[in-house]
């Protein structure tokens, strides 16, 4: 399950996809009629125009790169089990209901459906909508199947080798440091997703603080992903940080922002940049054209020498293994 993507670059389809999506309650959690006003008349009329000139430099001849790359790891996926491998999308296509029926033809006495959220960070915005959108039509259309999810892996051993293992061989060059750009949120969205109501944002050092609230902690599972990497590839606490980007409105968002930390690097002497972002398991728009275009232009123009993007997993062999192993049960555990 992944998020999705417009079916073309095409104003229309673009301004189709940004409805669906910045309509969805948890990702603009606002009132309807005031979240209709805002997406319909101010952000989506003025972003989709922009959104299908940016979609534009990253489409391949094969479409959206983040469908394809879905549909790889799929294929390499299926070479790996026996149990038959569907895609769906939260938003757009292929669609949660098209998935489930491929999965029907495939096996008519199917007894059991095992979801796997491209997300390895709980938030209701990705995480959490993907799980409720595939129950919601799982319950819509009577299915008799069971439905059950993996969970957040930000934290799960084999998920951080691959990450750790896709990384490597860029450190083998000379680099000054390496960051860790994670989509960002609204703080609101954090406090919300706070099960004690008190611990989330209250200090500096809150993600540090054992608590229960970290099991739908964006933040700390954030924060918790890249520390287990660093420690994995021994890379010393002075060579890497985070940040976070794709900031929307004038509210406040997790910090640092990536766009500011862009432009302030090279102004500490750190010239030569890796740049990563784990919170997408597949290259979209967000990697390949916010990061590895436009902020590789603004690192480089604010005096930087060389700038590396690290692709997402995609579909690297550790990663193809380690999907195959949970479609197994082994070694995760599985949210009903």
């Amino acid at each position: 399950m992944n998020l999705g993507s417009p079916d073309s670059t095409s104003v229309r389809d673009v301004r189709k996809y940004l409805m669906e999506f910045l309509m969805d309650e948890r990702v603009i959690d606002k009132p309807y009629v005031f979240r209709w006003l805002l997406v319909s008349g101010i952000i989506v009329p003025f972003r989709a125009p922009k959104s299908a000139e940016a979609y534009r430099t990253i489409w391949t001849k094969e479409g959206s790169p983040l469908i394809v790359l879905t549909y790889k790891l799929r294929e390499a996926l299926q070479k790996n089990v026996e149990e038959p491998v569907e895609i769906a999308m939260r938003y757009q296509n292929p669609s949660m209901e098209k998935a489930y029926e491929n999965l029907l033809k495939r096996v008519p006495d199917l007894e059991e459906v095992i979801a796997i959220p491209m997300y390895p960070h709980y938030a209701m915005s990705s995480y959490e909508t993907a799980v409720e959108y595939a129950k919601e039509v799982h319950r819509k259309m009577g299915y008799k199947f069971k439905l059950r999810f993996i969970k957040p892996y930000y934290n799960e051993p084999d998920y951080i080798n691959s990450l750790a293992e896709s990384i490597r061989p860029y450190l083998e060059n000379d680099f000054d440091h390496l960051l860790f750009s994670y989509h960002g949120l609204p703080e609101r969205h954090i406090t919300k997703a706070d099960v004690t109501g008190g611990h989330c944002l209250k200090s500096d050092n809150c993600c540090e603080v054992a608590s229960i609230a970290h099991e739908t902690c964006y933040r700390h599972q954030c924060l918790t992903t890249m520390k287990l990497v660093c420690e994995a590839l021994n890379i010393p606490k002075e060579k890497y940080s985070h940040s976070f980007q794709s900031r929307l409105g004038r509210e406040q968002w997790l910090r640092p922002y990536t766009d500011f930390r862009l432009k302030e690097l090279p102004q500490e002497g750190k010239k030569k940049l890796l740049v990563i972002c784990p919170a997408f398991v597949s290259d979209c728009l967000e990697t390949l054209e916010e990061i590895g275009i436009r902020g590789k232009e603004s690192f480089m123009e604010s005096g930087g020498e060389s700038f590396t993007f690290i692709p997402c997993l995609n579909v690297h062999p550790m990663w193809v293994e380690t999907l195959g192993k949970w479609v197994k049960g082994v070694e995760l555990g599985i949210r009903n």
